[in-house]
């Protein structure tokens, strides 16, 4: 699965991609989340304040509790504003 981080995500975790297979027991959004805090402090100081991310499933806004078994990307990214 490609992981994909955006903005100040990106930052804290050091890269904008990787291609990484999550264990099977990681199903949905939110658990693909608790599966990267383990990966690097770059990931767990991304992930601490879970309100301030948002989530796309293959390019579709996704929610935390969405499935994520047959994606083939998942993305990560602040909240975007217009102005």
């Amino acid at each position: 699965m490609k992981i994909l981080y955006f903005a100040w995500v990106r930052q804290k975790i050091g890269y904008a991609e990787e291609i990484n297979t999550p264990p099977l027991n990681v199903k949905t959004a939110e658990q693909l989340i608790d599966w990267l805090i383990g990966l690097s402090e770059g990931h767990a100081e991304a992930f601490a304040n879970r309100s301030t991310i948002r989530i796309a499933i293959d390019q579709q806004f996704a929610e935390p509790n969405d499935s994520i078994v047959k994606a083939v990307e998942v993305a990560f990214f602040p909240p975007v504003t217009g102005g």
